[in-house]
């Protein structure tokens, strides 16, 4: 059935959704039991819509995070619910339209089909032949179709009579652009070791002991997780590999036009519709009434568009030979082009190269090696997975085969080797003791097999391996500590109506700090707090062995009446009504269901997505 608001965006996206929505799930119709996934009280939905809703979503993710979904990563992921509930809720629609009696007759829907661009041939009209192609294609009668596009239309009806009439009351935006906008005048200073009124005193070895025991986190390892790997990269093998010059020279030559580059030039061309313009134009530039890039920006264009970039003489046709008789940068024409009369700006001249083969025989050598490195490794990946299958360890990994074996103490921190690899550290992070040995292809073409042998709990560190460590750490605590008690007392001096400049602080003010404001040299949480505060109020901020003192000095409202500020409110109330009109909507949508009996087909919903890999 139809989930879509009438307009002519919802047929073309309906034309793209039947003809790709059910790819990859090896069907275009569901017969017999499986027919529909759904009923909503008097309105069924079909199978092919549950799919072809699927499989947006699907698309969606696709577009967003560059990565493509198997119908069982969708499943996982929750793909299938959310198409479920989308279609359940547009079919309350549908199926509330129809009680109220809301039809469309058959111009609208004849409108609608021929606007679609979907539908259009090659003259830009509406095509019949290639509307029933499209649709006998996509396993859609047109009758189907064109129903599909009616109750479309129709529920778009009462949708837009649900939403419609929303508006902002003026006090939820007046407040909205005032919190948003509201900015602070403040005055602040920051305090470090170099401010301490007595410098700190030497810690005793058990002071810091002390603190290591009490203070375990920074001085605590890691869970470690001891891993016994086989590993074998192409660069372990490579200068093995003995590549013939009959090879290299094969490679060479199919290179040829990356390694001999006859001159060319830098060029950019801008057309004109006549010859009698362009001629023009070229003497507006020769009078100096007017710059090549002039005349680009005359156009609407820019000089992207206009650019043709390194070109060969043979590659600019009948105005190459004028534009390689130039011995310098300049313009030419009027000259011939594929698209007409056009001026042409020669940019820089490049001047010809050629590299021998025996100049580019290291690096062909280099890099076939390389390739045929990769290729080894690929081909005895199937005796690798064999020789796991069959109980082998990494230890009999590597007396059997090319690779190496070791043993790796691995966490987050540990970068070295192996672990240098993102393909084995997502590997060695999800493994589990007991596990079949896991076989992994590395960035390089590369190949590794790990197996967890234990975990290892976070252990704290021995004092004396982390001595230094914990000084600095104590250092900072307790200077954060005596600078906290220092700046305490110059707030209590303030808050009893001191003077901040006679302090003796370097002080530092900012006025106008907004909400989503940064200050420099101030800590994560500093402008929150500063938005927490009540005009002259004094607040002490401590973070890493450091101290800021911050008083606010004034709350600034934003001016509502200046151009700028009308653009925002206005803003604001059109995204809060659209907000507003999609809750009331789905508040709506929620309460037909509520009142409407549902029926729900398992069967066919396994059916839709049984093709999944």
């Amino acid at each position: 059935m139809a989930k879509k608001k009438a307009s002519n965006v919802f047929v073309w996206i309906i034309m793209v959704l039947l003809i790709a929505g059910l790819a990859g799930f090896g069907a275009t119709n569901f017969g017999g039991s499986v027919r529909n996934v759904a009923t909503v009280g008097d309105t069924e939905v079909s199978a092919e819509t549950f799919a072809r809703t699927l499989q947006a979503q699907m698309r969606s993710y696709q577009q967003v995070t560059g990565q493509a979904l198997t119908v069982a990563q969708a499943r996982e992921f929750g793909f299938d619910r959310a198409a479920l509930s989308q279609v359940v809720r547009d079919a309350a629609l549908e199926n509330a339209t129809a009680e109220a009696g809301i039809s469309v007759g058959d111009e609208n829907v004849g409108r609608e089909v021929a606007q679609s661009p979907a539908f259009q041939g090659l003259s830009g009209d509406f095509d019949r032949q290639t509307y029933e192609l499209a649709l006998r294609q996509s396993g859609v009668t047109v009758r189907e179709y064109e129903t599909e596009i009616r109750d479309g239309i129709a529920s778009g009806l009462l949708r837009a009579a649900v939403q419609s009439g929303v508006r902002t009351p003026d006090v939820f935006t007046n407040t909205l652009f005032n919190y948003a906008r509201e900015a602070r005048d403040i005055t602040w200073a920051r305090l470090n070791r170099d401010d301490l009124d007595a410098p700190l005193a030497e810690p005793s070895d058990a002071e810091l002991r002390s603190f290591h025991s009490e203070n375990p986190e920074p001085f605590t390892q890691d869970e470690t997780r001891v891993i016994d790997y086989a590993w074998l990269t192409p660069d372990m093998i490579v200068d093995d590999i003995e590549v013939d010059d009959d090879q290299l020279r094969a490679l060479y030559e199919g290179r040829l036009s990356s390694y001999v580059r006859p001159e060319r030039r830098i060029v950019e061309r801008l057309v004109f519709t006549s010859e009698a313009e362009a001629m023009a134009a070229k003497a507006r530039i020769d009078g100096g009434e007017v710059s090549f890039d002039d005349l680009v920006a005359e156009r609407g264009l820019t000089l992207d568009d206009v650019d043709l970039g390194d070109m060969q003489e043979d590659e600019l046709g009948a105005a190459g030979a004028a534009l390689f008789a130039l011995e310098e940068p300049g313009v030419a024409g009027p000259l011939p082009s594929s698209l007409g009369p056009a001026l042409y700006r020669m940019n820089a001249i490049l001047s010809a190269q050629e590299t021998t083969f025996e100049d580019a025989r290291e690096e062909l050598a280099e890099e076939a090696a390389a390739d045929r490195a990769r290729r080894i490794i690929l081909e005895g990946q199937a005796q690798v997975e064999d020789l796991i299958a069959g109980g082998a360890t990494t230890e009999q990994l590597a007396e059997r085969t090319d690779m190496q074996a070791g043993t790796i103490e691995w966490r987050e921190d540990v970068t070295d080797g192996i672990a240098a690899y993102d393909a084995f550290r997502l590997a060695a992070a999800t493994a589990e003791v007991g596990a079949f040995a896991e076989v992994g292809e590395l960035d390089d073409g590369g190949l590794f097999v790990l197996s967890l042998a234990k975990v290892l709990p976070p252990v704290l560190l021995p004092f004396e391996s982390v001595r230094g460590e914990v000084i600095e750490a104590w250092e900072a605590a307790q200077t954060e500590a005596a600078l906290s008690a220092q700046a305490e007392e110059y707030a209590d001096r303030l808050r009893g109506g001191a003077e901040m400049a006679g302090l003796g602080l370097r002080l530092e003010t900012d006025r106008g700090l907004e909400r989503n404001g940064f200050v420099q040299g101030t800590p994560p949480d500093f402008t929150d707090q500063v938005f927490d505060m009540a005009p002259g109020e004094v607040r002490v901020l401590a973070e890493a062995g450091e101290v800021w003192l911050v008083r606010l000095d004034d709350i600034v409202a934003p001016d509502p009446n200046s151009p700028e500020a009308q653009l925002v409110i206005d803003q604001f109330g059109q995204e809060t009504a659209r907000e507003l009109s999609d809750s009331l909507l789905g508040a709506f949508t929620q309460a037909v269901l509520n009142e409407t009996e549902v029926s729900i087909n398992q069967t066919a919903i396994n059916a839709v997505t049984a093709s999944a890999p």
